[in-house]
């Protein structure tokens, strides 16, 4: 089962909002999830992440999409992940 972090909108017309889960690539963008990890608002740049769950899903062979990546970067997130894997090699 391919396994990504993405994206599911919420919100209203005009108003989006987005939630940050991990969901099986073959499940519709709104669809199925398997963990809810975060929320991102748009309209004011509001970026929530449980920081402990993103490690454990990456190193299970989760891969997120490009729009959670530069959230994850933007958040400081994505450069720890990064040190950890260069550090356990």
């Amino acid at each position: 089962m391919a396994v990504k972090i993405r994206l599911k909108r919420m919100g209203a017309k005009q108003k989006p909002f987005y939630r940050i889960v991990v969901a099986d690539s073959r499940s519709p963008r709104d669809g199925r999830i398997i963990e809810s990890i975060g929320t991102y608002n748009p309209l004011n740049g509001e970026v929530n992440i449980k920081e402990e769950l993103v490690p454990k899903w990456i190193q299970n062979g989760a891969q997120p999409t490009d729009t959670v990546k530069s959230l994850l970067s933007a958040s400081g997130i994505w450069s720890k992940i990064k040190n950890t894997k260069k550090e356990s090699k």
